[in-house]
Order: structure tokens, then C-alpha cells, then sequence
């Protein structure tokens, strides 16, 4: 077994044919091979060779973080495909760690990715995110005090544009921007059925808010893939304009945008989640934590992290479980050890052990969790892995004061 970077010439068939086996790809739509092409170019690939032959492909995209009101270098894992002959032998554990020791090694502060189901990268020291909310809603129950102009189509010729548009988008914490254009051109292209409406009010014309989205059917559902804005007023034009289609479409999918509750702005929701819908939908909120994150670089997110009370001391021993899976000569090895971390005004963490203050312990996953602000540390004491005394978990409590955070991007 060999763990490398990926080689377009050498290995691009045999990545395609992962993905064809893993049903990423479908002979049926056209357009999936561009945007395979699109996706693979986004990032840095890794592939494990087996036989001669790649049969499992890691690719990892930077980005950023948006952590209160700072920016921190990010590495989203954007795709992990094993194929039909390598399963159960290990490569998508080790090449993941690879591709993510790569990148702390090279300035990664921390690190995401959507999963597939939960557990199997808790194995790396990930841990769940925060809720995200998705409606299933009728367009004609949206209720804004404004109506729509009429919309530009947007098409995957404004990929540039658009991506534009995403990384200008009002940022809240914990959203998350992946910096490479080709992502987004993937995303516009994969599916033919996809398009877009927007409007180009910038001072040079640039796309300032604009809906992407898939029809599903021609009454819908119509999925809304992502969505950017930058002011109140430019949601709610995007709102209207989704009203606006309800002559013709009785269903939309979409997230709840990071910041906002949907149901300030829908009439009567409660009546309309009580019916059911053509093909065994239900409209209603549903809600699951499918993204997780982890520290990879725990100076750096303790740096530029602030909050208005305390100061807490305490010794921190950290494990990090993705060590087990990094060859001996990787570049960065976790972050597992002993620290003594301050959590106030300013916080930081340094090496060592002071046998005055209390001490903490917690896996990396649920250390991220507790500094992302997912859950209370005294919350985290009941479900995760996270332990201290009674008094130190209330003081986290006191002082670790966040919002939800919200990738507010597709991972």
C-alpha cells in the first residue's frame, strides 16, 4: 500500500472509476464528468495505491473559518471515495490523516468536513457540529413586505461571478469559505437541471445576492442548493422572489440561512407543516449536525479567540486519536498533550502542567466542540469526551458565550 499525491496523468481514470462505483458519478448525466473535472481541480488530491492502482482518493480544499470576527486557514476534506476492492482495509482513515496532517503542517488552523454518517471520523478527533435546519416549505407561505424585482438568469458562465458573490457573502460564526472558484464552478455544473436568479447591483456590476437552485420537478420540489446575500434588504428580495414562484412550484428544500429563523417570515407554518405533500414529503423543520470540524493547530485558534469575561486557568489534557494513523514520517502529528490554557480577555495555551488549577480533559473532537461554541462544556461533560471538576465546567460555562456556529456552505 502506497499513500502519494494524486497525479492527474497517471491516476484520473482510476479516481473516476471510484466514483463511478461509489454512484458519485452517473453515466446519465452529461455534465458530471466536467464537474468531476472541476471538483478534482479544486484542491489537493491524495490518492492510496493498491495493486498498481489508485483505489482510494482524498481531496482536501483550502479555505477559511470565520471564528467571531476573525479569519482562520482552513482544511475542508471535500471528498473521501474508497473503492468496490480496498473497503475495510483501512485507506480512507489513513489517507484522510495524511491529507490533513499535510495541511496543518502547512498553516491549517483547523479542519471540516460533511459526513456520511457519524462516527467514523471521530476517528480523526472530529466532532459534530451544531445543529443546521432544513425546510421543506410551500414558496406561497413566505411573507415579506417587499416584492421582487425582476431577476437576472444566472447560468454556469457566471461561475466566476458567482463565486465571487459566495466569498462576499454576510459571514457569521463558524461559516466557512472554500477559496478555490473551480468548487463552485463543480457545484453550477453538476446537475442539468440547476439554475440561478440574481441580481447585479455592485458598483462595477457584480453579482451582489443570488439564489442557485435545482428543479426537481416542474411543481417541485425545487432545491436550493446555496444562496448569497449581503444586507437585509438583499435577503429579502431573495425571499420574495422564491414567493414569487409559488404560482407554479409547491415545494422548496433549502438550509436555514446562518443567522436567521425562517419562521419569522412564513404565514401560518404550523397549518402548513400539518399537510402532506405529493410523493410522501412532509413540509416541516427538521434539523441534524451532518458537518463536523477539528482543532489542528491549537495556538493559532486560542489566539485569536477573545471573550468578554473571565479569565478561566486550568491544565488541559488533550488526545488526539488521528496520531494512530499517520506514518512515522508525517510532518504533523495531532496535537495530543498536556497544556496549561487561559479562556478571557485573551487566551492562549503553553506546554506543561501547573498542579495549582484544576484540570480538564477532553479528545480533540470535544475540545473543538466546547471552543466553537456547539455545546457547554457542562453539556459536553454528559454525551462527549470531556471530563473536569464541577466548578471549572461552570466557569466554561460563564465565559464561553457563542453563537450556534453555521458553515453556511455545502461541505
Amino acid at each position: 500500500m502506497l499513500l502519494r499525491d494524486y497525479e492527474p496523468e497517471r491516476d484520473k481514470d482510476a479516481v473516476k472509476r471510484i466514483w463511478l462505483e461509489a454512484g458519485w458519478l452517473q453515466p446519465e448525466q452529461p455534465r458530471q464528468e466536467e464537474a468531476f473535472e472541476y471538483f478534482i481541480g479544486s484542491g489537493r488530491g491524495h490518492v492510496a495505491e493498491w495493486n498498481g492502482s489508485a483505489e482510494c482518493f482524498v481531496l482536501a480544499n483550502p479555505g477559511t473559518l470565520q471564528y467571531q470576527t476573525h479569519e482562520l486557514p482552513l482544511c475542508n476534506v471535500a471528498a473521501v471515495t474508497t473503492s468496490r476492492v480496498a473497503r475495510r482495509m483501512g485507506l480512507a482513515r489513513r489517507l484522510t490523516a495524511r491529507a490533513i496532517a499535510m495541511a496543518a503542517a502547512e498553516g491549517a488552523a483547523v479542519s471540516t468536513l460533511g459526513v456520511f454518517d457519524q462516527g467514523f471520523y471521530n476517528q480523526l478527533g472530529f466532532g459534530t457540529g451544531s445543529y443546521l435546519h432544513w425546510l421543506v416549505l410551500d414558496p406561497a407561505n413566505i411573507q415579506v413586505p417587499v416584492k421582487a424585482r425582476p431577476p437576472q438568469r444566472i447560468g454556469p458562465e457566471h461561475w466566476e461571478a458567482v463565486h465571487a458573490s459566495r466569498l462576499a457573502r454576510r459571514r457569521c460564526h463558524g461559516s466557512v469559505n472554500v477559496l478555490s472558484p473551480l468548487f463552485t464552478r463543480s457545484g453550477m455544473v453538476r446537475l442539468a437541471t440547476s439554475f440561478g436568479l440574481g441580481y447585479f447591483d455592485g458598483p462595477n456590476g457584480e453579482l451582489t445576492h443570488h439564489i442557485w437552485m435545482t428543479a426537481e420537478a416542474p411543481r417541485g420540489p425545487y432545491h436550493v442548493l446555496w444562496m448569497s446575500y449581503r444586507t437585509p434588504a438583499q435577503f429579502l428580495e431573495l425571499m420574495a422572489l422564491l414567493h414569487q414562484l409559488s404560482d407554479q412550484v409547491r415545494v422548496v428544500r433549502m438550509v436555514e440561512p446562518a443567522g436567521i429563523q425562517m419562521q419569522d417570515i412564513l404565514a401560518r407554518p404550523f397549518r402548513m407543516f400539518r399537510l402532506q405533500i405529493e410523493g410522501g414529503l412532509t413540509y416541516g423543520i427538521y434539523a441534524s449536525g451532518f458537518w463536523q470540524a477539528r482543532i489542528c493547530n491549537l495556538d493559532t485558534c486560542l489566539e485569536h479567540t477573545s471573550f468578554s469575561a473571565g479569565p478561566v486557568r486550568f491544565n488541559l489534557r488533550l488526545s488526539d486519536p488521528i496520531e494512530h494513523y499517520l506514518d512515522e514520517g508525517a510532518p504533523w502529528r495531532g496535537i495530543a498533550g498536556e497544556y496549561v490554557v487561559t479562556i478571557g480577555p485573551q487566551c492562549g495555551a503553553e506546554k506543561g502542567h501547573d498542579p495549582s488549577l484544576p484540570t480538564l480533559e477532553a479528545t480533540v473532537g470535544s475540545f473543538t466542540r466546547l471552543w466553537l461554541g456547539v455545546l457547554p462544556a457542562s453539556s459536553l461533560a454528559f454525551t462527549d469526551h470531556l471530563h473536569g471538576p464541577a466548578e471549572l465546567l461552570e466557569q466554561l460555562d460563564a465565559v464561553v458565550r457563542l453563537p450556534a456556529p453555521h458553515v453556511d456552505w455545502d461541505l
